[in-house]
């Protein structure tokens, strides 16, 4: 069997996921892989555009290998949580850093509410491409079923909260830190391409439209309306993702005073150094008695202890001493 249209795209997408996927490593790395971080879903997603491809092309060898089609055509749909939860990912920095200085209606709470929306569309969209499996192993022919079109109605409902926050977010983007007004610039600009993939989503699922199927549709819309629109939104992300500065841990926000208005005033009172010399001993203090209790549970911790408590009574029978003369 040659190669068709078809398989030159698989190809084309596992020769620039390769390298996508190496960027998408390097970023989680030196940001971090927590959720929250976002770009632990570009590797997850960078995987499964070339695990999916690579999928098709073994139908090559293996055209009757049901499996093959199914799992190609359930990572081809899931293509939109990762994009999504990498941008729920970027707003959530953001937002972090600009709640550091001032009070804004989004939290970290409706981020959370939208990521568990997103992994629930996922979980619904591979369930309902397993079932598709049957549908097309009796008639040849993949058609979505009901969990797939919960799935992508969920989809629709977390891309227009991520709409709604990424507004309320670009109100308070003046208070945002330095280097960090470029996300909300990333995210509005990835949002359209995410809206086109949407649609191709919605197509695919609710319609009968023999163009949109994700296994024997029309090659040239499912690249026009999805994978050129995924790929141009890992570009900007992972564009925009080795240009930010790398956030320390447990970063102390100090010389901000929070106030109810809508202006925050910068404060920059002098850090206080005596009272954290205050708190040191109190810490160490504490990190001694814990050594102690667990000396005198072991033998030789009570040997020690023994030893220790004679030499402070001979000690004090030598300054009795020194004293009585």
């Amino acid at each position: 069997m040659t190669l068709d249209y078809r398989n030159g795209v698989s190809i084309a997408e596992i020769i620039v996921y390769v390298p996508s996927l190496a960027i998408a490593v390097f970023l989680a790395v030196r940001h971090g892989f927590n959720r929250s971080a976002g770009w632990l879903f570009l590797v997850i997603f960078s995987l499964a555009r070339i695990i999916g491809p690579c999928m098709q092309l073994a139908t090559i060898s293996q055209p009757r290998n049901i499996s093959l089609y199914v799992g190609s055509a359930i990572l081809q749909n899931v293509g939109l949580s990762p994009l999504q939860l990498a941008t729920v990912g970027l707003l959530s920095r953001l937002l972090d850093g600009i709640n550091n200085s001032h009070r804004t209606p989004v939290n970290s709470r409706i981020f959370k509410l939208i990521d568990m929306v997103i992994l629930t569309a996922l979980i619904l969209s591979i369930i309902g491409g397993v079932h598709a499996s049957d549908h097309l192993s009796q008639t040849g022919v993949y058609q979505p079923g009901p969990l797939n079109k919960a799935g992508t109605a969920l989809y629709i409902v977390s891309f227009t909260a991520i709409l709604i926050a990424t507004i309320f977010v670009s109100v308070s983007i003046s208070h945002a830190e330095n280097g960090e007004k470029r996300i909300l610039l990333a995210v509005a600009i990835s949002l359209p391409f995410l809206f086109v993939r949407l649609i191709y989503s919605i197509l695919s699922t609710f319609t009968r439209n023999k163009d949109f199927n994700v296994l024997t549709g029309n090659v040239t819309a499912l690249l026009c309306l999805a994978l050129l629109e995924e790929f141009a939104i890992v570009v900007i992300y992972e564009a925009i993702g080795l240009t930010l500065p790398k956030l320390q841990k447990n970063k102390i926000y100090q010389g901000t005073l929070q106030v109810d208005s809508a202006d925050a005033v910068p404060y920059t009172a002098p850090y206080d150094s005596q009272y954290q010399r205050q708190q040191q001993p109190s810490k160490s203090a504490a990190v001694g008695q814990t050594a102690l209790k667990i000396a005198k549970k072991t033998i030789i911790g009570r040997i020690v202890m023994a030893i220790i408590r004679s030499n402070r009574n001979r000690d004090v029978e030598l300054q009795q001493q020194q004293y009585g003369r």
